[in-house]
């Protein structure tokens, strides 16, 4: 059967894996002092990181509606959707409801909407998954079952060289910001069930990087059936680090590399990293 993946623009694919995959990316809003941008592909990242950077209140995000899913899940028979952690936004709700609302009207169809329980890489990581088994022939009822069991295992672990919006959206607690922009320290994050959580800390971003990379060993077991994607924000330098890095270290099947857009930059911030494995 034909099918289609759908995802949240906080899945930060490439051009070229929107082709090869055939995924359908469903734009989250994003504003700023009155300023709408809206996170596709017309979207001026850097534009809109300068405009964050130079304001004094918190940027706002709105997920897709209802509408602009059930448009997306249009043509192919079985769709398969990935969101943004349901404890991060509305857009895995969202994203249900216009499975439900379309259903009624076509039955037959098959729509799967996965909770990533993170963002950015992991939603990426979601993505090759869902292809990986999609080629191997296996039916919409099994694939449904291992991506679930592979969202389950799925590792996130991030570093930030900014952490005001994150906590101005009240995403991280403002004893946590505090401290670590008093003493200069990298705060090593995670997604524990969707939810941000406080893995270690580490003084400068090289050596954040260097820490996060050899947690790899104790969060993620044997990786040599693993893929390793690496998201980074205006930091291509500090991605070819931990991809090296994590080379020396680990016998990942692939390790890939992508530029978030706008949904993650707006979190990540310039400097950030998130891997997902």
């Amino acid at each position: 059967m034909a099918y289609k993946i759908v995802a949240d623009s906080s899945c930060d694919v490439t051009d070229k894996m929107k082709r090869e995959m055939n995924i359908t990316l469903v734009p989250l809003t994003l504003e700023v002092d009155g300023e709408f941008f809206v996170d596709d592909d017309t979207m001026d990242v850097d534009a809109f990181l300068k405009k964050q950077s130079a304001s004094k209140t918190v940027s706002k995000s709105a997920c897709p509606s209802p509408e602009a899913y059930m448009q997306s899940y249009l043509g192919e028979e079985e769709v398969f959707c990935i969101t943004i952690s349901a404890k991060l936004s509305g857009s895995y709700a969202s994203a249900m409801l216009a499975k439900d609302l379309y259903l009624e009207e076509y039955p037959a169809k098959n729509i799967h909407v996965f909770d990533s329980k993170g963002a950015s890489s992991t939603q990426v990581a979601i993505a090759f998954k869902l292809e990986e088994l999609i080629q191997k022939g296996l039916n919409f009822e099994q694939i449904v079952e291992k991506v679930e069991q592979y969202i389950s295992e799925l590792k996130t672990v991030f570093v930030l060289q900014k952490l005001d919006n994150l906590e101005r959206s009240g995403r991280l607690s403002l004893l946590q910001s505090k401290i670590a922009s008093v003493l200069n320290i990298n705060l090593i994050l995670g997604s524990n069930d969707g939810e941000i959580e406080l893995l270690q800390k580490a003084r400068g971003v090289k050596k954040a990087i260097e820490k996060m990379v050899a947690m790899i060993a104790d969060l993620g077991g044997d990786v040599t059936e693993k893929r390793l994607v690496i998201a980074h924000c205006q930091a291509a330098e500090y991605a070819k680090l931990a991809m090296e890095r994590a080379s020396e270290l680990y016998n990942f099947k692939d390790i890939i590399v992508v530029a978030t857009r706008g949904l993650s930059s707006n979190y990540a911030n310039s400097g950030g990293l998130i891997l997902a494995y």
